[in-house]
């Protein structure tokens, strides 16, 4: 499994790279909180007809036990998807740093651990 750090993450992102940043957990935890730039689907085929193969995919969820990550990532393998990575550190070591994020909880005091 590709994996990617959180500095990585946020160096890319801040050059505008042309990854496709996908949170894997539900619509109502995407809605809560996610990474700025990121895209959220119903399910992996529903993900795997509105991605690029091209472009280098890159997933996460909530924090590095959280499984949904881990399915999604193999199920996109299991598609074609090749140029594909973790950010096994999730939402959770996102807002851990401070990092930028966006939704209806991205002001509050209770996701800043």
């Amino acid at each position: 499994m590709n994996t990617i750090s959180r500095e990585n993450l946020k160096a890319r992102l801040e050059r505008r790279e042309p990854v496709q940043l996908v949170m894997a957990l539900n619509h109502w935890a995407y809605d809560q909180l996610h990474i700025p730039g990121s895209r959220n689907f119903e399910n992996m085929a529903e993900a795997a007809g509105n991605l690029s193969r091209d472009r280098e995919v890159i997933i996460y969820c909530a924090n590095p036990a959280c499984p949904a990550s881990y399915r999604a990532y193999y199920q996109l393998k299991s598609m074609g998807f090749n140029k594909i990575a973790r950010y096994s550190g999730g939402i959770e070591d996102w807002t851990e740093a401070g990092y930028p994020v966006e939704g209806s909880l991205a002001g509050e005091a209770a996701w800043a651990a």
